[in-house]
């Protein structure tokens, strides 16, 4: 089994800057990629970034350039650090690790106010 926990939610003005983390517990492989996605309400679910174990990375346009994922695959966590936010930004943030399977967390709310 495997558990998701995100932190680093919350409220912050346009321009302003966010840093979310998630840690993985349970069976974890050693390849894998961990990942953002994000879901605003009446939009579907999309990815923002993901980072595989080997470093690779992956970002939506939408963010490219304002946002920066790493990973410490010691601890099994993973990091958004966000930056320049939009108000466009504000949704929901889900955290994604795929081994096989995908798990997901419960999911962390980033409201951007403008």
């Amino acid at each position: 089994q495997v558990q998701l926990v995100e932190s680093g939610g919350g409220l912050v003005q346009a321009g302003g800057s966010l840093r979310l983390s998630c840690a993985a517990s349970g069976t974890i492989f050693s390849i894998n990629a961990m990942g953002w996605f994000r879901q605003a309400p009446g939009k579907q679910r999309e990815l923002v970034a993901r980072i595989t174990s080997t470093g690779l990375t992956d970002y939506a346009d939408s963010v490219k350039g304002r946002s920066t994922i790493s990973r410490d695959n010691a601890k099994n966590t993973v990091y958004l650090q966000m930056n320049s936010l939009k108000a466009e930004d504000t949704a929901v943030y889900y955290c994604n690790l795929h081994q096989w399977h995908d798990y997901w967390g419960q999911g962390t709310q980033v409201t951007v106010s403008s």
